[in-house]
């Protein structure tokens, strides 16, 4: 192989840029998918059939569509049929978010279901009226219990968030396209831009096992 690599010809400064937009995409779509994801596995747990139907159909149509067709259909229908326009990075979070709150509703419904009756019926006893017993016994044994799964879709959205390239949104993929095709480098470029998502990435899945090993040492 004649290839001569070249990391120097790498600028590390746009890449930076875009990974801190990549990191705010990801900043905002977890607050919509933590607190909306919540209120989201209510609702699909909601006793009335047609109540709880759209929403059913709604995290079952974002968890069982590929994310970069969420994204396009987003950016490019939503502002045809509603006639609404936002700027990109804003429709980047609601993509991102909206995917997110998704699977964060299936692990909170999950957590939901475990919380043990006896919490419940300790609050009917002490009077809480049925949303003081959501806020003060359901959520926070529910948001305990799901924290391992809520970091590992919060650093898939991480790493989904490169997809938002393909709508010139300036994150780290993007960044990185832009420097392979002015310094003719896309192997160092690339490189370098996955070695990024990774040093993000990897401290992160090791803190989703310590919690998950922890976690199983207080059951057992």
């Amino acid at each position: 192989m004649s290839y001569a690599f070249d990391f120097n010809a790498v600028s590390i400064a746009p890449l930076l840029q875009g990974l801190w937009v990549s990191l705010e995409l990801t900043a905002a779509a977890n607050v919509i998918g933590i607190v909306f994801g919540f209120g989201l596995a209510l609702l699909i747990m909601s006793p009335p059939r047609p109540v709880r139907l759209p929403f059913v159909l709604f995290v079952e149509f974002f968890r069982c569509t590929p994310a970069i067709v969420q994204i396009v259909w987003i950016f490019y229908c939503v502002p045809m049929i509603f006639d609404v326009f936002l700027d990109p990075i804003t429709m980047g979070v609601l993509a991102l978010g909206l995917n997110l709150m998704a699977f964060n509703a299936e692990a909170y419904r999950a957590a939901i279901q475990a919380v043990p009756r006896e919490q419940l019926d300790a609050g009917i006893a002490l009077g809480l009226s049925p949303l003081q017993r959501v806020l003060y016994i359901v959520f926070p044994t529910a948001f305990r219990a799901s924290i391992p799964i809520l970091l590992t879709n919060g650093i898939v959205i991480f790493q989904q968030s490169a997809l938002v390239a393909i709508v010139a949104i300036q994150d780290l993929m993007y960044q990185g396209k832009t420097l392979a095709t002015e310094t003719y480098r896309p192997i160092e470029t690339f490189t370098v831009v996955a070695l990024i998502y990774f040093a993000v990435s990897f401290p992160i899945t090791q803190i989703v096992g310590f919690l998950e090993r922890r976690r199983q040492l207080l059951v057992s």
